[in-house]
């Protein structure tokens, strides 16, 4: 089982696929794993195997370790190439998410200036206004997408809230006018789903493809990340998609107008 518990709230550098040299900012609890999500590829495990027993790191708490550890990388000639709000599980959930963000953006520039900040945000907060105003300040809000198939969310993603509406989301998206990177997984293999059947989670089929880059269309982002399975997953029948199928997928996102990435 898959047991990747980040430190909070300031882990790494690490690099990432993605990003390049990243500087980790969790905002959740170092002990566990709290998330709206309880996705089945998750690195970080389901959350029923992970229940925290310490606090959310405090405003304070996270402004004052990631000025140390800028300090530090600035001294020793290393700079980010961006500091990223990611870790063990929903980074807007933090009650003092958007004050974080300021913080961040003064130390930033104070530290590392030419560091970009990014967020990876499931999307299940980006409804609320004072979310949405701190992601319009980032760099690079990155923001998950990766379906728009209702039954696939729920076998997937499980969205912890039963409200969860994939289109509610979506539009919420488009609120964002443009500055919004979406960030698709796609994967193969099987799951048991909560009838306990062995089903497909395989996605990467034109059943899933098409409405989904149709809704990408719709949110007109400034660009698109879709990416595969890299680390141990805690449903281990899970399996990469092929470098081709995400070519594929790429490819037809290009053709649509929009800058995307695949990363294998």
């Amino acid at each position: 089982m898959s047991t990747i518990i980040f430190p909070s709230p300031i882990y790494g550098p690490v690099h990432s696929r993605r990003l390049g040299l990243s500087l980790g900012i969790n905002l959740m609890p170092a002990d566990g794993k709290i998330c709206t999500f309880d996705c089945i590829y998750c690195e970080c495990g389901f959350n029923k195997d992970h229940h925290t027993h310490t606090h959310h790191p405090s405003r304070e708490e996270v402004a004052e370790a990631l000025a140390r550890q800028l300090e530090k990388m600035h001294n020793d000639g290393e700079h980010p190439d961006v500091l990223t709000f990611a870790g063990n599980g929903e980074p807007t959930s933090n009650p003092h998410f958007p004050e974080i963000i300021d913080d961040t953006i003064r130390l930033r520039d104070k530290w590392c200036p030419d560091a970009k900040i990014s967020v990876l945000s499931n999307s299940t907060f980006i409804g609320h206004e004072r979310t949405r105003q701190a992601l319009m300040k980032v760099d690079n809000n990155i923001l998950k997408l990766d379906t728009v198939d209702a039954d696939y969310i729920q076998l997937t993603d499980r969205p912890a809230q039963p409200s969860y509406d994939v289109m509610k989301v979506i539009e919420n998206m488009k609120l964002f006018n443009g500055h919004v990177i979406i960030q698709t997984m796609f994967m193969k293999g099987t799951t048991v789903d909560r009838k306990g059947q062995t089903v497909s989670v395989d996605n990467t089929s034109d059943r899933y493809v098409e409405p989904w880059l149709e809704a990408v269309k719709a949110i007109k982002p400034q660009g698109v990340m879709v990416y595969t399975i890299d680390r141990e997953t805690p449903d281990h029948n899970l399996c990469k998609a092929t470098h081709e199928e995400l070519d594929s997928i790429r490819d037809r996102v290009v053709a649509a107008g929009f800058p995307c990435t695949a990363s294998y």
